[in-house]
């Protein structure tokens, strides 16, 4: 059996029970990663969505495991810059390093009246932004320590490069998911040339909808239903409303190889054409 491309290599992936973040998890491990996982696998007032739980964790878990993977699975909050040391902490002492940091945590609290409250935009910020920042501090430091170098990659999202917004839309929820997706960005060139020196990237990802549980549930349905400007303005210019988890994952792994060697500091848009529609 070849060997893949990531063979001997750790990954650390916060959003990781579910959604995009198990697509990341799994498409390292098959590529011979082991796996780093975090979630925080409970419920917050301000989304209206289900969040994920510890089931959907151990159910990562169990599907790394059958690609004859490694895994550490932690529950904890990207808020919580302790609890995210600890489950770097607890992995590079499993597995003896780190390469590969994915700060994929993220929620929409932009549905009902949930996202009038300013709640919604603190709690936004806090996950999407700060814990965008908790996810590197955690991560940078074992990279040092191993010397090998490392990729970060941090997801921000086309509404970062297209914001979208009406004036019955303009609550803190959605002002807050926008303003973190936007400083995902400037955390991207700051740490990019920051860390450059210790061969370090550090790059991100702007995806269109995805078809996963935060896009593909019944509050985001009906909030699209109640605002059809919205709809319309959530269009892509290629021929498909959302793309899958495994392409936002199979983008992050070309980031992450060294077929991208040296790619640092740059934004890539996986959006059929979001960006440039017209």
């Amino acid at each position: 059996m070849a060997m893949g491309k990531l063979e001997g290599k750790v990954a650390f992936i916060t959003g990781a029970a579910r959604g995009q973040g198990r697509a990341h998890a799994l498409r390292l491990a098959e590529e011979g990663a082991d796996i780093i996982a975090l979630d925080l696998c409970a419920q917050l007032p301000e989304v209206e969505y289900d969040l994920s739980t510890p089931d959907d964790l151990a159910h990562t878990v169990k599907l790394v495991e059958e690609l004859g993977r490694r895994i550490v699975a932690g529950q904890a909050d990207v808020r919580d810059e302790d609890a995210v040391e600890a489950v770097v902490a607890e992995g590079v002492a499993s597995f003896g390093r780190l390469d590969i940091a994915i700060a994929n945590a993220g929620l929409m609290p932009i549905t009902s009246e949930r996202a009038e409250a300013m709640s919604a935009w603190h709690v936004a910020i806090d996950v999407m932004l700060t814990g965008v920042l908790h996810t590197i501090r955690a991560s940078v430091p074992p990279m040092l320590e191993a010397g090998n170098g490392g990729s970060i990659v941090l997801t921000s999202s086309t509404a970062a490069l297209r914001p979208f917004s009406s004036p019955q839309t303009m609550t803190p929820g959605l002002a807050g998911y926008t303003a973190a997706k936007m400083g995902v960005v400037a955390l991207t060139k700051f740490y990019a040339a920051g860390l450059a020196k210790q061969g370090i990237r550090v790059n991100c990802i702007h995806p269109t909808g995805v078809n996963s549980p935060m896009v593909a549930n019944e509050a985001f349905f009906n909030w699209v239903m109640q605002h059809p400007e919205m709809g319309d303005a959530l269009q892509n210019a290629l021929d498909v409303p959302l793309v899958e988890c495994e392409d936002i994952a199979n983008a992050a792994f070309w980031l992450i190889s060294d077929e991208a060697r040296y790619v640092t500091g740059i934004q890539l848009p996986v959006d059929a054409g979001f960006n440039i529609k017209v």
